[in-house]
């Protein structure tokens, strides 16, 4: 059994006989090719005209029937973060979507008037339909005149014929064999890469590896997507012996911020609509299993209404409909073998994905537990009869979130984000939050020993604006390989693929890695030798952004220009849903945070790095404003023990309008901690930045 993206798959062999036909006349495997990229994703399509554009020969290879991976399976509405930093082919890519949306024949559920996402004076659109996405992805290899061998497996066993460090050719399961000077991976999964002998990571790394924050196990941040009422986790509830409901985890979630082997979850775009002309009811998926849902039913019983959060809007009436709240269409916990496992292993954990996520929509229009409400609301609701015609209407591609990441001589991590540590070589920039969905449910104890169901893994952190990605990072160790490039499965610590892994930087890192391997090709050298200036020339003259100076919001200051010791908030770590503002002035550096008027024990974590031990005054920004809060508690840790300050911030701050001092304090290390709760406060609580100052 095959993945569901493959041309093997049942359902799809009528599109695998009819593309094995049009593709005859495609190059036999013995052709020499100077590119042949491995992968039917963004990235693959962009990387493989942008190589036939600079003058090489190039091939796509892909196990997948249809390109463009989860950008034409159901991802519409995209995870853009700053379009800004978007150039490049992937910028050219948005753009001809909206030339497509230009012309008023393309609405035909809906006047174009009617869409809050197009406007005409814009360059580019960021929401879209599947099937228009696919189509520009095939229009874009008939343009560059690309051929494409679907259907096609990596041999993942013994595929991979390396003459010491250099790949010299790929051997599908077919029997096939494409030989080329370079070669790229542009799978989700990283097949290629891990069959080629270069080292990678599965799962989350301790915060140790890296000297990070927000990796590993993450029960104190997992507040996000979380149940709202203790839902008990036991068949009959308060019974322990009964066994716990399907879905929930046994064992313990882990010591805070230590590695696992857990992949954040998977699931299934939905292209959803409720135009009575282009809908197809859900039905009841074949095993369908009410019981898989009780721990939903209990949820929306105690009052949870999460259920219509992401049904983001595409044109003509669609949506695309991602994972919302603490049991969703994240089938949590249930693919974690994934990114390692057999072809055939991988169907039928992709067919249990499916299975759930069908009888997710089953069980919400249908079974009497859930609120009328819901039901009816739901019954309106249906697949898009005119998107996944060869698939029943089902996505292609699950959305593989993260799997395998290649562990070269640099890997990214979140001090790179958040630019507390410089990116060297960068050939594209991310700007999207530090985004890993839940990785598992388990059973939680209260201070009075009550269990109850808790999610955990859930992190969005901004890391403060965008970043560079450096070119270190798609390269992999030369003593492993030295003909390789990966773009998509680079290397990147877990959570710094959380913002890195949105298709927009894909395809950058696609065409990044494309230019790359012409310019070895072309020199003759290892992808590790290319001239990294040349190549940053040639980047920025395809209209690639590898730099981003924002203009400074009005009520702006500098952190360069403040002086003393500071910690900003955009190095700061959050305890709860804190809104990024440059409402008020005046703040540190480029905004500051808010709590949005919810005193539920939100905190904020400042960690400043101090120049040597001694005396400090310490002092907290914020931006003075009537609805602020009259008494903040700031909690300053030094060596004396630890010392809460009460913050009025209501009050225009005494140190050039933006620090109020807290007091002074010895401090016996190099760092000072001070956080700032929410708890039992009277208006909106400001993060902004810390700043220690040196005191005789």
């Amino acid at each position: 059994m095959k993945p569901r993206s493959a041309a093997g798959h049942p359902r799809l062999l009528l599109t695998a006989i009819a593309l094995a036909s049009a593709c005859a006349h495609l190059p036999p495997s013995s052709v020499h090719h100077d590119l042949v990229v491995y992968g039917g994703t963004s990235a693959a399509v962009i990387a493989a005209v942008q190589a036939k554009e600079l003058g090489q020969s190039v091939l796509i290879v892909c196990p997948d029937a249809h390109l463009g991976g989860m950008t034409a399976s159901g991802l519409g509405w995209t995870d853009s973060g700053n379009k800004a930093v978007i150039g490049g082919k992937s910028r050219e890519f948005y753009a001809r979507l909206k030339a497509h949306y230009d012309d008023p024949a393309a609405w035909r559920e809906e006047e174009r008037s009617e869409s809050r996402h197009y406007r005409a004076d814009s360059d580019a659109i960021w929401v879209f339909e599947p099937h228009v996405a696919e189509t520009l992805f095939e229009e874009l290899v008939r343009e560059a005149e690309v051929p494409v061998l679907r259907g096609r497996w990596l041999d993942r066993d013994t595929g991979v014929e390396k003459s010491g460090a250099k790949i010299t050719a790929i051997r599908m399961e077919s029997g096939e064999t494409f030989t080329a000077e370079v070669f790229i991976d542009a799978t989700y999964e990283g097949d290629l890469m891990a069959a080629a002998g270069v080292g990678y990571h599965v799962g989350r790394e301790a915060n140790a590896v890296y000297s990070e924050t927000l990796n590993g196990v993450q029960t104190r941040n997992a507040r996000s997507h979380q149940f709202k009422t203790k839902v008990d986790p036991y068949l009959t509830p308060g019974d322990p012996e009964s066994g716990l409901l399907a879905r929930v985890h046994a064992g313990e979630p882990g010591a805070e911020g230590e590695g696992d082997h857990r992949v954040q979850a998977y699931n299934y775009r939905l292209c959803m609509t409720d135009a009575p002309s282009n809908r197809v009811p859900f039905a009841k998926p074949e095993g369908y299993d009410p019981a898989q849902y009780e721990l939903l039913a209990r949820a929306l019983q105690s009052g949870a209404r999460h259920v219509f959060g992401k049904f983001d809007p595409m044109p003509n009436r669609k949506t695309d409909t991602n994972n919302h709240g603490a049991f969703s269409t994240d089938n949590i916990g249930m693919n974690y073998e994934y990114p390692e496992a057999s072809y055939e292993r991988r169907g039928e954990l992709l067919e249990e994905h499916e299975r759930y996520q069908r009888g997710y929509l089953w069980f919400l229009t249908n079974d009497p537990r859930v609120p009328m409400e819901i039901r009816e609301r739901m019954g309106r609701w249906g697949l898009a009869a005119d998107e996944f015609t060869d698939n029943a209407h089902w996505p292609h591609q699950i959305y593989v979130r993260e799997a395998r990441r290649m562990v070269s001589d640099f890997v990214m991590t979140e001090r790179h984000l958040r630019g507390t540590t410089p990116t060297p070589n960068p050939v594209g920039m991310g700007s999207y939050n530090m985004d890993s969905h839940n990785v598992q449910r388990y059973v939680a104890f209260d201070a009075d020993d009550v269990a109850y169901v808790q999610n955990e893994g859930d992190i969005q952190i901004n890391p403060g604006g965008p970043y560079p990605i450096s070119y270190e990072a798609i390269i992999p160790k030369s003593a492993q390989c030295t003909n390789l490039l990966v773009p998509v499965c680079l290397s990147s610590s877990h959570i710094a693929y959380g913002s890195i892994r949105m298709e927009p930087a894909f395809m950058i890192l696609g065409q990044s890695a494309a230019t790359a391997a012409c310019m070895a090709i072309e020199a003759e050298v290892a992808v590790q030798d290319v001239d990294r200036e040349r190549l940053r020339t040639r980047l920025l003259a395809a209209g690639q952004v590898l730099e981003y100076v924002a203009p400074p919001p009005e009520g702006a200051i500098p952190l360069s220009k403040l002086g003393g010791a500071i910690c900003d908030d955009s190095e700061a770590n959050f305890v709860g849903e804190w809104t990024p503002s440059v409402s008020t002035s005046y703040f540190a550096g480029a905004g500051y945070r808010h709590d949005n008027n919810e005193p539920d024990g939100k905190r904020a974590i400042f960690t400043v790095r101090l120049p040597a031990p001694g005396r400090y005054e310490v002092q907290a920004a914020y931006s003075a404003h009537p609805n602020r809060a009259s008494s903040v508690p700031v909690t300053v840790e030094h060596a004396g023990g630890s010392t809460t300050v009460s913050l009025n911030q209501r009050r225009v701050p005494t140190v050039d309008q933006i620090f109020q001092p807290l007091g002074v304090f010895e401090f016996s290390g190099t760092s000072a901690r001070v956080t700032l709760s929410n708890e039992g406060v009277d208006g909106h609580v400001i993060a902004d930045a810390i700043r220690c100052v040196s005191r005789p």
